[in-house]
Order: C-alpha cells, then structure tokens, then sequence
C-alpha cells in the first residue's frame, strides 16, 4: 500500500502528457547516441591495441553501439509507460457481494440421463456426452468477463430437480459435470426435457428483465413434440447445445440413442434461440454474442500499452545486460 500511495502521489505532482514517454524515449536516445560517440572517439587512439593490426572491430563491435543507444531508449519508454500507466489490481471475482437487482444469471439446464453416459462424443469416439458438455460449458464460461454472472444448474431427467442456485464458484458446477451420476437421484423414466425448462422458468421469473441466458444442454434423445413451457421475461437468451453422434447411434435401454438436431433445433427455435452442434466444436464467440446477455471477453488477446511496455522492458533488459557477457566469452570477436 505504502509502495501505491508514493507513487500516487508522484503522479499527481507531474504534469502527465500522453507523449511524455516518447520524449523521455527521444531524450535518452540521444544522451546514449552522445556518449556512444564519444566512446568511439576515445576508442579511435587505441584502435591497434584493442582490434588488433587491422585497426578495425568486427561487427559484434560495430552493431554493440546501436543496440545500447535502442535497447537504452526502449527500456526508457517502458519504464516511463509502466510508470504513468494506473496501477492494475487483480483481485478474487468472490470478493464482493452483488446486489440481487445487479446480478447478471447463467441458467444451465443439465440433460442427466443415463444416455448422456454414453461414449461417442467428441472429436474422436471415447468421451462421454456428460464429458463434451463439461469441456463446451467451461470453454464458454473461460471467453466471460462478468463478475457479476451467477450461474444455476437444474438437473433433468424423469422430471428436475434444483442442484446449485446463483453460484458464483465454477468449480463447483464443473464438479456436478464430472460424471456425477446425477441421474440416481430420479426414478427410472423417459427424460423429460420440458419439466427442466418449466423448472429453470420458475427459478428465474423473479430475476431481472433481460438477465439471464438459458443454456440447455442435451443428446435431444427423448423430446415431445407439444407442452413447450412459457419462459419469463428475465430469460433474455437461449442457447441449446446438442452432444452426441448425430449420425451414428449407440445402444441402450434396448434402443439406438443419438443426438436427435432436429428436436434440439426446434426446441430452440421455439424459444427463440440458438442452437449449436458441440458434438465436436466448441460454441463460436460470434453466436455467443448473438446471444446477447453475456459479457464476452473481447479483449483477451489484444496488446494494450502494459503489455508492449512489459515486452519492451524485458527485451531491451536481457540486451543489455547479455552485452558484457558476449564479450567476455568470446574475446575473438574483438578481433579480426
């Protein structure tokens, strides 16, 4: 804190331009080009002593001189950037508490049936459709940037049932998603999609307009064609991911089980959704976006000034400090 607040008050005594920077960078490019001048100059009266009969360096000697004065100027700039730059905290998500009206929800309605056990997702067949939904929900959650997101998950098989309301803690929903064997706790059945949308309503109706987005995930295996339920206005997106082979079905209960597209697509159409193949692709961040209620990180691989300064400080360091180094391990470059 101590070290915040002296330098705090350094900048609130300097007159910040936003060239500043540049011209400390100019500034010391030159005080360094100076002196590698006159460094040669002195160097020029023992040039027979220091490069040999020839009088003349080799080029580690003659391209020494203008990797300083560069390396000095961008080391300069990135020390000055960092300095004038506000401080940068990171602190835990969990800290602080949200206010309810504030709260921005994540609805996972979590297909448990026992068909969701079976091994033909993925990219190559061996992963379990409860293993896909895992990895397609946490490479959804990872491309968020919203502390204030709470996330509910209902589990839906021979009816639903609440498993974790307004978490904060991912973790905890990966957990459940690490081939828990949720369907246990429902009586043996058809699986009931719509009763998991009625509950997920329900939870959600007292929730802001416009805040939360549903997201059902599912094999489509067994879905009725009518009694789709009403969502309230909080639900401001859908999006409903589909895992499973679609094409080549896997035996069970005495039955071929596949995911069923044209029943998943049709559930979100009906809801005014999206629907998305995950089978083998993650969710793209342009139809994330089109989902609309959640904060997408936008800026995950841009370069802002902090970064270009960090590179710069760390390249032009190593430069100059390899410099003597080099020399002194390899006196033959002195000479011819």
């Amino acid at each position: 804190m101590g070290c915040v607040t002296r330098r705090g008050k350094l900048r609130s005594h300097l007159i910040i331009h936003p060239l500043t920077p540049i011209l400390i960078c100019l500034a010391v490019a030159i005080l360094a080009l100076g002196a590698e001048v006159i460094h040669w100059m002195r160097v020029r009266k023992v040039k027979y002593l220091a490069f040999g009969p020839s009088g003349k360096g080799n080029w580690l000697t003659i391209l020494a001189s203008p990797v300083r004065v560069i390396a000095l100027a961008v080391l300069a700039w990135s020390l000055t950037t960092l300095l004038l730059l506000p401080p940068k905290a990171h602190r835990s998500k969990m800290i602080s508490e949200v206010e309810p009206k504030d709260r921005h929800h994540l609805m996972l309605v979590l297909d448990v049936s026992p068909s969701m056990k079976l091994q033909d997702a993925g990219e190559v067949d061996g992963l379990s459709r409860t293993k896909r939904a895992s990895a397609l929900i946490q490479s959804l959650l990872k491309r968020t940037t919203d502390n204030k997101l709470h996330i509910t998950l209902v589990a839906v098989y021979n009816g639903a049932k609440p498993v974790v309301q307004e978490s904060r803690d991912l973790e905890v929903i990966l957990n459940f998603l690490d081939d828990m064997p949720l369907h246990q706790v429902f009586p043996t059945g058809k699986t009931r999609i719509f009763d998991g949308l009625e509950l997920a309503g329900e939870i959600a109706k007292p929730w802001p307009a416009d805040s939360t987005t549903l997201l059902l995930v599912s094999d489509g295996d067994t879905v009725p064609s009518t009694g789709m339920p009403k969502m309230p206005q909080s639900i401001g997106g859908v999006l409903v991911l589909g895992v499973g082979d679609p094409s080549k079905g896997s035996f069970i209960d005495g039955r071929q089980s596949r995911q069923d597209t044209g029943a998943l697509r049709q559930i979100a159409s009906r809801l005014g959704g999206e629907y998305h193949d995950g089978n083998i692709k993650h969710v793209p961040t342009e139809m994330l976006a089109r989902v609309g209620t959640l904060e997408l990180d936008d800026q995950g691989l841009k370069l802002t000034a902090r970064e270009y300064a960090l590179m710069g400080c760390a390249s032009s360091s190593f430069l100059l400090a390899i410099l003597p180094l080099v020399f002194i391990l390899m006196p033959s470059t002195l000479k011819d």
